[in-house]
């Protein structure tokens, strides 16, 4: 009993550095090194406890938000998940694919506190993408208004989209999905199967390609999509790159150009699930662009994030893909023809298998590669 209360009394008594040298430790038990073609990296997790993660946005390198499928926005700052989840959210529904889904921050949050959200909500027994922006607080989100509704609503809880990006003039890209109706999405008088543009206000650009095109949606900026659920915004080449579920063996990547339709479901390089049979008219058609690069088998991609960090030279430029399927990450290392169109001319698979499910892959502010692992004990994860 005494050398039971001796060891009890040291260990209470462990000095501030033996108490570091332990939770270093404990963070290197959860850390593996890999080699990869290029460079070698520590995989190492960050934060734990978080039920089913979708989206990361950096208010700053140790005050992050996290958005929760359910319909949670969580806070971690200096590593460690916040008890108490963001107020100020409205009820959020969460069916199938659908629930709390994307967050961004205005390009000049630090001056306007401006969070952007994307989500699925239901209005008379339908369901469909919502965009809202608040101020945020504190631990709340205050001024809140829903700038943008996808329509029409549907029934179904698949294909919302939902990823969100800024570009170098602040607009506001929406991408959505053709929420299982896959005509909807060579039609340029509703939402679905397209990416949106607006002002940060939620206005409508006058430069939109479709703006006085007749029955059009003005917020359309491209269409021909299926369901886009990786999108980023490139500032160095002024590129919006977006990547979006196919059906069976056409998952697609895709730079998106104003105005332009990217064939779904008319042309595509997938067949239809289980049976293998023929989608549309076949891969190619004119007035229809092609992907950069498309996956078969499928990789079931997820968030996506462009490599311009100096703690990767050997990565610059480089296209990162998480992937639901394989549970991995895709990277791409692009260059251009002599017409000057992108290509991928290698892909390495990083990671697979490792952590889980893949949701989101971003490039935090300290230049180091953050990925979200989908499940209800889902995790940040960093790679450095």
């Amino acid at each position: 009993m005494i050398k039971k209360f001796k060891l009890i009394l040291a260990l209470c008594l462990l000095t501030p550095t033996v108490s570091l040298m332990l939770a270093a430790k404990a963070n290197a038990d959860e850390s593996k090194s890999y080699s990869s073609a290029k460079r070698d990296f520590t995989l190492e997790k960050v934060v734990g406890n978080l039920d089913s993660p979708w989206s990361i946005a950096f208010i700053s390198k140790d005050d992050w938000l996290v958005t929760e499928h359910g319909g949670k926005l969580r806070r971690v700052k200096e590593g460690k998940l916040q008890e108490q989840a963001i107020s100020g959210l409205p009820e959020i529904q969460n069916k199938g694919q659908g629930g709390l889904l994307d967050v961004a921050l205005h390009p000049n949050f630090a001056q306007n506190k401006w969070v952007y959200l994307s989500y699925m909500q239901r209005e008379k027994g339908l369901y469909g993408t919502e965009v809202l922006r608040g101020q945020l607080e504190d631990n709340a989100l205050t001024n809140v208004e829903v700038l943008f509704k996808a329509l029409p609503k549907k029934k179904g809880g698949r294909h919302f989209g939902s990823r969100l990006a800024f570009d170098n003039n602040n607009h506001l890209f929406i991408s959505l999905g053709d929420r299982g109706s896959k005509q909807t999405s060579q039609q340029l008088n509703n939402h679905l199967g397209s990416i949106i543009r607006l002002n940060d206000d939620g206005s409508i650009p006058a430069s939109n390609p479709f703006v006085n095109v007749n029955d059009a949606m003005p917020e359309i900026y491209s269409y021909g999509h299926r369901n886009v659920q990786g999108m980023v915004f490139d500032p160095a080449s002024n590129t919006l790159w977006a990547h979006e579920h196919g059906p069976q063996g056409g998952d697609e990547l895709n730079k998106v150009l104003a105005g332009q339709n990217y064939g779904w479901p008319t042309i595509t390089y997938g067949v239809n699930y289980g049976i293998g049979t023929k989608i549309g008219e076949g891969t190619e058609k004119e007035g229809m662009l092609q992907p950069i690069t498309f996956w078969d088998p499928s990789i079931a991609p997820s968030g996506m994030a462009i490599v311009n960090s100096t703690q990767f030279p050997e990565w610059a430029g480089n296209v990162l893909v998480g992937a639901l399927k394989f549970e991995l990450i895709a990277r791409l290392e692009l260059a251009q023809t002599d017409n000057g169109a992108s290509q991928v001319v290698s892909e390495e698979r990083l990671i697979a298998s490792e952590i889980g499910r893949i949701r989101d892959v971003r490039q935090g502010p300290d230049g180091l590669i953050y990925v979200l692992t989908h499940s209800s004990n889902g995790a940040v994860y960093r790679i450095r």
